[in-house]
């Protein structure tokens, strides 16, 4: 009692002394008085307890409300030491009567116990034993295959399938599943979305092998070793390939896959037997270092699937964050689909040419660039490209005009020419790394608009017209804090998607800081204090850290969101994590030894981060407890679904439990609904489901599109970090549910190498 008394005492003054809750010091001190009438046996003990388990009743729930979560780092310990106080060996040793204190814990043990089950338990899923009577073949080919990343050049993630429907898709069971195969000391992360192809699925591996599988069966028809060139790569990644279709007579590689190596090579394989295609470039492949200038190992590669429109493979790519000004360049570039040559590049620091620099010149460097996948309107002729920063990410001192006129935005380019056609800025003079890492999504809306939706780190939904880039939704320019960092400046408004729903969640104050027990929950409290906060895009600053809303996992990530264009819903997933970081002066970060990273294994890239060339480094963390769980209170996750005819939240619930996660990096094992983070993205369906992987809980769900209620749910032998696809069989007249399993670093989620597919039992 002692312990726990000098626990919330000492640290509560100084939580005091910064101007917050009095509540800590004022019960840590009642608790050493009860632990000094325990050490003398007076009766009154059990009683001073119960009144300060009564009073931690009544402020938990005056500060939170009936959150199970939130309420449960606040009683849990208490209520464990007051059923210490009930036990026979306590209360035998006291001198005088304690069966009104001993009524009076009991009575609050039970309540507050009563209260943290009930707010933490979820409502038992909705499924119904029924099997499908029929199994309808899709009315179009097309309509049973997934032709591109996102299904279609829309981006919308949404199949026209309806044999798993609500009532039959407690029935799915793994029908298939294939190992990709991960090799030794590569350190490479499987999150693929495959193709599917008539009776063929296409998809890449971690290490850029391209590999074609058997949809049936998932028997390996064959596979490509790329043989890439790891050298640099902490963390590689291949979401997706890209099919092309020539027309009558188009030779050999009449129907092509594209796909992006490691090592920065474009290549064109026979969609029939993985052989290279002749035509392309130089035997199958074209070697993208060409106009780039120096690129060091690991600095620059092709992580999403290139799209191909009007014959053209387009694509940008990734460049690590946070290391030097001038790192490589951020230039978008388009190849001829049948020979690889060079049809345009869009360069924004050249924006007068469209071709590859002159002998001994190089593209741009620095430049933002646009990892993330990238959509098509081949009516209009645009291609839509979600941009990152420039980097550095965390100062903005040394950046060009045209640098803050295109980072962290969404383009749209001509697709035969390069030009670009509009822009529109999700984040002014990004200081927080909230680049655009989701596709842009077009949808029809039912007054003839012709609308992108652009989901941001941020947590904001940004409708657009895809002809224009106007907002279709009201967009509202506010007000936002100001650098206090020296030789900087900061935007004076950034802008709000006033006109949907916000997915950024609650912003943090200290009553919602969390830990697992009072002591972590406290200690969050008083770095909360510590740390500067005046709202959403405070940037980060160099004399105390700086707690930034959303952190860099978002928001929304890469998953985007998935439209359901018979409904006019969009289903979106989200992760609300805070970031804790500061700036560190050049001094500091030379004598902590922060250096950009290398090949040979200096340096960082999740953070701190040297960015050299600047009067500052950075040191880029979650905003985590010691025991290495959130500050802030639950749910870290959740999926939601928005109205597009009304623009307004339909449904939104916490997604994922903490069965895979919990304090120290373990898992806890709990089935409890807490709301997790999480990566990937969700794929909906004619019959009304949405599918998704994603969370931190290693499982596939399936939800009811319309209303939330989740239906079904299989557990993964790794982490769901992909976005699935759902295909239709001929062979067996079914509809297939795929997923990769591969797990992510960052989430911490079991890593794996596994293809799974899941259908009904065959009739």
């Amino acid at each position: 009692m002692l312990l726990y008394g000098a626990g919330l005492a000492v640290p509560g003054g100084i939580l005091l002394s910064l101007g917050g809750s009095a509540f800590y010091m004022i019960a840590g001190l009642t608790a050493i008085g009860c632990a000094f009438l325990l050490w003398r046996g007076a009766a009154r003990a059990p009683l001073l307890y119960a009144l300060l388990l009564c009073g931690t009743l009544i402020w938990a729930l005056w500060e939170s409300g009936l959150d199970g979560w939130a309420l449960m780092p606040r009683l849990g310990l208490p209520i464990l030491l007051g059923l210490w106080l009930l036990t026979p060996s306590v209360h035998r040793g006291l001198r005088g009567t304690t069966r009104l204190a001993r009524t009076i814990i009991a009575a609050a043990s039970v309540t507050g116990t009563v209260l943290i089950v009930i707010g933490v338990t979820p409502a038992a899923p909705l499924a119904s034993p029924r099997l499908a009577t029929s199994a309808s073949p899709p009315t179009q080919p097309a309509d049973g295959d997934w032709l591109e990343y996102g299904r279609d050049k829309a981006g919308t993630r949404f199949s026209p399938l309806a044999q798993v429907t609500g009532a039959n898709v407690s029935q799915l069971q793994l029908a298939w599943s294939y190992r990709v195969g991960t090799p030794k000391d590569l350190r490479v992360a499987l999150e693929v979305s495959p193709l599917k192809i008539e009776e063929r699925l296409y998809l890449c591996a971690g290490n850029s092998d391209v590999i074609a599988l058997d949809a049936e069966s998932g028997k390996q028809i064959w596979r490509f070793e790329a043989k890439a060139d790891p050298a640099g790569i902490f963390a590689g990644v291949c979401r997706g390939v890209a099919y092309y279709r020539a027309a009558a007579g188009g030779g050999a590689c009449a129907e092509r896959i594209v796909s992006i190596t490691l090592d920065r090579r474009l290549l064109a394989l026979n969609a029939r037997d993985g052989a290279r295609c002749p035509d392309f470039g130089d035997n199958g492949e074209v070697n993208l270092d060409v106009g780039m200038g120096k690129v060091e190992p690991g600095y620059y590669l092709v992580t999403s699937a290139p799209q191909i429109v009007r014959g053209k493979v387009v694509f940008g790519g990734w460049v690590t964050d946070g290391q030097y000004v001038g790192e490589p360049s951020g230039v978008v570039r388009a190849f001829d689909v049948v020979t690889g040559k060079l049809a345009w590049a869009w360069d924004m620091g050249r924006p007068a040419a469209s071709g590859e620099p002159a002998s001994g010149e190089a593209y741009t460097r620095g430049t933002p660039n646009s990892w993330a996948p990238i959509s098509a309107d081949e009516d209009l002729g645009l291609v839509y490209l979600p941009t990152g920063n420039a980097t550095p990410d965390y100062v903005g001192s040394h950046r060009r005009p045209f640098d803050d006129a295109y980072s962290s935005s969404v383009v749209a380019l001509d697709a035969q020419t390069g030009a670009l056609r509009w822009s529109f800025q999700t984040t002014h003079h990004d200081l927080w790394d909230y680049d655009v890492p989701s596709q842009p999504t077009l949808v029809d809306l039912p007054n003839g608009s012709l609308a992108l939706l652009q989901a941001t780190k941020r947590g904001e939904l940004f409708l657009l017209d895809r002809r224009t880039g106007k907002p279709l939704a009201n967009v509202e320019e506010r007000a936002a804090p100001a650098t206090e960092v020296p030789g900087e400046h900061s935007a004076p408004t950034q802008p709000f998607s006033v006109g949907m729903p916000s997915f950024a969640g609650p912003p943090p104050s200290e009553s919602r800081m969390w830990g697992i027990t009072p002591f972590d929950q406290l200690w969050c409290r008083i770095k909360f204090r510590e740390a500067r906060y005046e709202g959403t895009l405070t940037p980060v600053g160099v004399d105390r850290p700086t707690v930034v809303y959303p952190g860099y996992l978002g928001g929304m990530n890469w998953g985007s969101v998935a439209v359901d264009p018979d409904r006019r819903i969009a289903v979106v997933n989200s992760t609300q994590v805070l970031n804790y970081d500061q700036l560190l002066s050049r001094k500091a970060a030379d004598a902590m030894g922060i250096k950009p990273f290398s090949a040979s294994g200096h340096g960082n890239v999740g953070g701190p981060v040297a960015q050299s060339g600047t009067p500052y480094a950075a040191r880029i963390a979650p905003f985590l407890s010691p025991l290495v769980v959130p500050c802030t209170e639950p749910p870290y996750g959740m999926i939601s679904a928005v109205d597009l005819n009304t623009r307004r939240l339909l449904w939104s619930r916490p997604f994922g439990t903490a069965e895979d996660s919990g304090p120290l990096l373990t898992h806890s094992h709990l089935p409890f609904t807490m709301g997790v983070p999480n990566i990937g993205g969700a794929v909906t369906t004619r019959s009304g489901l949405t599918f998704i992987g994603a969370s931190q809980d290693n499982y596939l769900r399936a939800f009811e599109t319309a209303t939330g209620r989740e239906l079904w749910r299989t557990r993964l032998p790794a982490g769901g970090q992909a976005t699935p696809i759902t295909y239709w069989s001929s062979s067996s007249a079914r509809q297939f549910i795929l997923i990769a399993a591969g797990g992510h670093g960052g989430l911490q989620t079991t890593p794996g190498d596994y293809i799974l597919a899941y259908a009904l039992p065959k009739h």
